[in-house]
């Protein structure tokens, strides 16, 4: 299957290695969306549940407060959109849910069957209004309590490629981050127009960078483009009584720091397993954006999204000053690098291998219906 890509739209599926990839497609499409991946050579679906969950949530805040995120407006006749007043419960995210499978039961068969051997699937659903529908309703939004009214104007878009997964835990697959801007706005959904709104920020990308992280003031460091983002740091002397990490026996003497929803990152699906497998392992973690001020007790990092699912970061590269990302290309930005050790360090194997489990556990078989 190599290169082929599956498309569906409208019920119809489509399937050509010059189908667009799925940067593009997001690009072309407005809305909510998630992605995930099979697991165990196609027999599995990475964490469906939970990444269903996250997408009824997107569309309904996107639709509650920005729901010309959702449609794409006719430019010679602009429509001015009106919030709607979608409730969170557990219909709307079964309606949401039966929206999704129905469409992925018509082409994930059909992608199955063409994947190779040793080939994973990259499947990417985006919910988005249809523009006409809207038009052709009445009392859809302005405030109204109508669930079924917003649910009656959206359409369903698929996207399945092939992928392979990095191997975890060697030195080659470790990733290499610097930060080059400031924080998304609503971050608490994933929505398409994102993947437009962080294309300038590649101007800034040093040569072999490999994510780009975020932050509003230069120190706190929120996430990446498309990852959360993890440090194991050592704790203060006060709270570790002077017991600093030599061995990793003490496992009290470190915490797991990420940026906290509340400052203004993606709620992900992997980051909220970490917390999880972090607080089963009695591993500390704080929900606090790394401060790259204390970068040198830094013993660790890795960074999380749903195709990776957990990358350990090797090195990163932090601009000096802030203030120096507003020229032109990185040419003109001086670095400072952090460098961690080759390869995943223990806490980070730890949480790896914590998540992994849980994944044979909270993955659906692809062997039944989705």
């Amino acid at each position: 299957m190599s290169g082929m890509r599956f498309l569906y739209s409208n019920g119809v599926v489509s399937c050509s290695p010059d189908a667009p990839p799925v940067t593009a497609f997001l690009e072309s499409l407005p809305g909510s969306y998630t992605t995930t991946r099979t697991h165990e050579n196609g027999t599995t679906l990475l964490f469906w549940e939970r990444h269903l969950k996250r997408l009824s949530n997107s569309t309904r805040i996107l639709l509650n407060s920005n729901p010309e995120l959702m449609f794409k407006a006719n430019k010679k006749i602009p429509l001015l959109f009106s919030p709607f007043s979608v409730t969170s419960s557990l219909k709307w995210e079964s309606r949401i849910q039966s929206l999704v499978s129905n469409s992925l039961n018509q082409v994930l068969p059909i992608a199955l069957k063409e994947r190779s051997n040793g080939e994973e699937l990259a499947v990417t659903a985006l919910v988005s209004g249809d523009i006409e529908k809207l038009k052709a309703m009445k009392n859809v939004g302005g405030g109204g309590d109508d669930d079924n009214g917003a649910f009656q104007v959206l359409d369903l878009h698929l996207h399945i490629g092939s992928y392979i997964p990095p191997v975890f835990g060697i030195e080659e697959s470790g990733a290499h981050l610097a930060l080059v801007g400031r924080g998304r706005d609503l971050a608490d959904a994933k929505y398409s127009d994102w993947v437009r709104l962080r294309k300038p920020l590649e101007k800034s990308r040093p040569p072999s960078v490999t994510e780009l992280l975020l932050s509003n003031d230069g120190d706190r460091i929120l996430e990446g483009c498309i990852t959360n983002f993890f440090v194991i740091c050592q704790r203060d002397k006060s709270e570790a009584e002077g017991k600093y990490l030599d061995d990793y026996n003490n496992v009290n003497s470190v915490e797991v720091q990420t940026a906290p929803i509340s400052d203004g990152v993606l709620p992900g699906v992997i980051r909220q397993l970490v917390i999880e497998v972090c607080h089963s392992k009695g591993i500390p973690v704080c929900e606090v954006a790394p401060s790259w001020e204390k970068h040198r007790l830094w013993e660790e990092a890795f960074v999380t999204n749903s195709l990776r699912v957990l990358q350990h970061v090797e090195t990163i590269k932090v601009p000096q000053p802030w203030e120096s990302l507003e020229s032109k290309s990185f040419e003109g930005i001086s670095w400072i690098e952090k460098k961690f050790q080759q390869g995943p360090g223990i806490i980070t194997k730890v949480i790896q291998k914590g998540i992994m489990e849980r994944a044979s556990t909270e993955s659906h078989p692809l062997n039944e219906s989705i």
